[in-house]
């Protein structure tokens, strides 16, 4: 009868399953630390708790948070990344150029009526703007 142990094939396998398992652990201990101390609604003496009752109790205790917060955790994970999306959007709004050629051979019409430049230096930023 062949056994896991008289075939090494069998024994990758295990060894595979044991240590995605142990990667699948950390992920879920760091994913609930991650939520527990990012919590702002509530205080620092559940947390404490919290934290004990994860590192003493560890599977009992990261499965209880999952179990009594798991919705919470997915609204504010989606409030976070919402937060992030928004911060990123105004950061991209502030530094993109707005109007393209059409605003900045406005821009430089307007410069060239008031005099500030010169009709050469207006058609050398019309010809920018027309090639950018």
């Amino acid at each position: 009868m062949i056994a896991a142990a008289d075939y090494p094939f069998l024994d990758v396998l295990w060894t595979m399953i044991i240590f995605f398992a142990w990667v699948i652990w950390f992920w879920l201990l760091i994913t609930v630390f991650a939520d527990l101390f990012r919590r702002r609604d509530i205080g620092g003496g559940k947390k404490v708790v919290w934290t004990i009752f994860v590192i003493f109790l560890p599977f009992l205790g990261v499965f209880a948070y999952l179990l009594a917060n798991g919705d919470g955790m997915a609204e504010r994970n989606a409030e976070r990344t919402k937060a992030a999306q928004s911060q990123f959007d105004d950061y991209v709004q502030s530094v993109a150029t707005s109007g393209g050629a059409a605003a900045e051979i406005d821009r430089a019409q307007k410069l060239l009526e008031s005099g500030a430049i010169s009709q050469a230096e207006f058609d050398t930023l019309k010809a920018k703007a027309l090639a950018g």
